[in-house]
């Protein structure tokens, strides 16, 4: 897999993250420490992302 293809998976799977954790937000008993570590999650791909961007 090629430098640009992994970081193209990894946005994806942050963007995706970052729908879930918004759904998760608005739903009514919402489970915050499953919501937490989505949130640690998109973190470390995002980090990741980063990470190889600056390579």
């Amino acid at each position: 897999m090629s430098l640009t293809s992994h970081l193209q998976e990894l946005r994806r799977r942050h963007q995706a993250l970052a729908e879930k954790v918004e759904a998760a937000q608005r739903a009514p008993g919402a489970d915050d420490l499953a919501i937490a570590e989505m949130k640690k999650q998109k973190l470390r791909l995002k980090e990741e992302i980063t990470r190889l961007a600056a390579e």
